[in-house]
C-alpha cells in the first residue's frame, strides 16, 4: 500500500501506521528522501506528541530508533461517529440488553452483505480476485486494507485501521460479525482465520485465508 499524496509528515504517519515501527532509514526509502530529511520531520512529530521511539540494538554501532505512533498519533486515523456510536449502543443495551445489541449487530450484518455482494465477484470466480474485491470495499469504508500472497497459497488479509474500533470495544460481537461475512463473501471452500487483533493490542488485524482445494487462482 502506497502512501497517499499529502505532506512528508503525514505519509510518515501513514507508513508507520501500515507498516508498523519503522526507522529513519526505512522510511526514507520508501519517501525517496535521505535519512536526515527523514529526522527533521520525525523530531517535529516527536515533539508534537505524534511519535515516539524504541531504541533496538543493531550489532556494531549506535542502537537504532524505532518509530512507532503515540495515542495521539493514532488518532490521525478518525473513527467514523465513534460518539454517537458509543451512545446508540448504551442506549440499545440500556432498553433491550444484550439480546439488543446481538440484533443490532446481526442487522448491521445483513445490510454489509448484502451491499458487499452487489460488488462481489461470483464463488466461481478465482479466490485471488475475490480477496482483492473485499479489500478495495473495506479501504473505501476506511479499514486501510491490503491483502498478500504467501508460498505455500495461503492469503492474508490486513486491516490497519479500524474505523469502528470505538464501537468494537463495547460489543465485541462486531468483530465475530466481521470473520463471519468475510467467510459467507469468499465462499464456502474458504478458511479464515484471525491471526492478530487490534482489541487484543496488536496496531491492526489480520486475517489468513486458506483455499480447501487447489481453486485459489
Amino acid at each position: 500500500m502506497a502512501p497517499p499524496e499529502g505532506t512528508t509528515r503525514e505519509r510518515i504517519l501513514f507508513l508507520i501506521k501500515t507498516r508498523g515501527p519503522q526507522t529513519a532509514q526505512d522510511l526514507a526509502g520508501r519517501l525517496e528522501l535521505t535519512p536526515v530529511a527523514v529526522r527533521q520531520h520525525l523530531v517535529l512529530l516527536h515533539e508534537g506528541g505524534l511519535v515516539e521511539f524504541d531504541q533496538e540494538p543493531q550489532g556494531v554501532g549506535r542502537p537504532a530508533r524505532m518509530w512507532r505512533l503515540t495515542e495521539a498519533g493514532g488518532q490521525r486515523f478518525p473513527e467514523g461517529y465513534a460518539d454517537l456510536a458509543l451512545d446508540i449502543l448504551d442506549g440499545v443495551r440500556a432498553s433491550f440488553g444484550s439480546e439488543g445489541l446481538d440484533k443490532l449487530v446481526a442487522a448491521r450484518t445483513r445490510s454489509q452483505a448484502a451491499s458487499y455482494r452487489a460488488v462481489m465477484p461470483e464463488f466461481e470466480t478465482p479466490l485471488a480476485k475475490r480477496i482483492a474485491a473485499l479489500v478495495r470495499i473495506r479501504s473505501r469504508e476506511g479499514y486501510m486494507a491490503e491483502w498478500r500472497r504467501g508460498r505455500d497459497g495461503t492469503f492474508t488479509l490486513l486491516e490497519n485501521h479500524c474505523p469502528i474500533c470505538a464501537a468494537a470495544r463495547v460489543c465485541q460481537g462486531f468483530c465475530g460479525a466481521e470473520q463471519k461475512l468475510f467467510e459467507e463473501l469468499l465462499g464456502p471452500e474458504v478458511e479464515i482465520e484471525r491471526t492478530e487483533h487490534i482489541l487484543e493490542g496488536s496496531r491492526r488485524c489480520a486475517y489468513t485465508i486458506r483455499a480447501r482445494d487447489s481453486a485459489a487462482g
